[in-house]
């Protein structure tokens, strides 16, 4: 069991190492709007994105089982230091190498005991393919969020939305929560 997890840590680290962190082109507009988008929450609820119109928003697609998955500390400090201006929404996903293989009611248990999350998630979704979720699918078509086609590469990729609604930063899975690229970018 231990020289799994090594393995599934190692190529973590290789695989995050070939992706970089993008910024929006200066003269970009989202075609359609993020706020028309919902999502069910862990716990079965339908929300809409438009509740958080007026704070960003930092969507990050989550696993239990991953080399990043300390992240969640940063991610519920981040949220904690900003939540005046910034909503941390997290997707669970199961889709790189099968790092988050629980429940909705398993990952919510997890979240909480292990790392205290009080940010909302989502229920399980699909961030990558033919069965993307459309919130994913908005964050990854240019004609939809205006200039981005860049999915995640892995487990913890992050999208930065303004308080108007905009794709503003992407980052990649090991720029960490705490990071002065982000914190910089909440200013």
């Amino acid at each position: 069991m231990k020289i799994k997890t090594f393995f599934l840590l190692l190529l973590s680290v290789l695989h995050i190492n070939c992706f970089k962190n993008a910024e929006k082109p200066v003269q970009s507009k989202s075609v359609t709007s993020i706020y028309e988008l919902q999502y069910t929450s862990i716990d079965g609820k339908v929300k809409s994105l438009s509740e958080f119109k007026g704070k960003k928003l930092l969507i990050v697609n989550v696993a239990s089982k991953c080399g990043f998955t300390p992240q969640y500390a940063d991610l519920e400090k981040l949220y904690e230091t900003h939540k005046e201006k910034l909503v941390i929404l997290g997707f669970p996903a199961n889709d790189f190498l099968h790092q988050e293989p629980g429940s909705n009611t398993e990952i919510s248990q997890f979240c909480q005991l292990n790392y205290g999350v009080t940010f909302p998630l989502a229920e399980k979704i699909t961030v990558v393919g033919d069965g993307k979720h459309p919130i994913y699918k908005w964050l990854t078509d240019k004609k939809q969020n205006g200039w981005n086609e860049q999915g995640p590469q892995w487990n913890f990729y992050k999208y930065l939305i303004d308080e108007k609604g905009e794709l503003i930063r992407v980052f990649a899975s090991q720029t960490k929560p705490m990071d002065d690229e982000i914190l910089n970018s909440l200013k």
